[in-house]
């Protein structure tokens, strides 16, 4: 996983600053935030799950860092974001209602 604008190398371990899942329509989402102290964005990479056995991810970017922060915020109200069945404020406003 790379930065998408300078193409740094992050780890999952040290720069992954915040993951959430959440099932949509039966299949496992989950989006996880890196933030690049070199540039000063975040990427997104989004992981498909698919109940039908195939998966897929995609990165996302970059996103400035306000709006990124504001999404690791509202990841972080919740206590088990890595639960794709939590129904708590911050997984419904996140995945905007769209939970099974």
């Amino acid at each position: 996983m790379n930065c998408i604008r300078c193409n740094r190398e992050f780890s999952f371990k040290e720069d992954c600053i915040a993951s959430i899942s959440g099932s949509i329509l039966g299949d496992e989402c989950t989006e996880s935030f890196f933030y690049c102290d070199r540039c000063g964005v975040y990427t997104k990479e989004v992981f498909w799950d698919c109940f039908s056995g195939e998966e897929s991810a995609s990165v996302c970017g970059p996103i400035p860092k306000p709006d990124g922060d504001g999404k690791v915020a509202l990841i972080k109200r919740c206590s088990e974001p890595w639960n794709k069945k939590c129904r708590c404020e911050a997984h419904v406003s996140y995945f905007d209602g769209s939970l099974d």
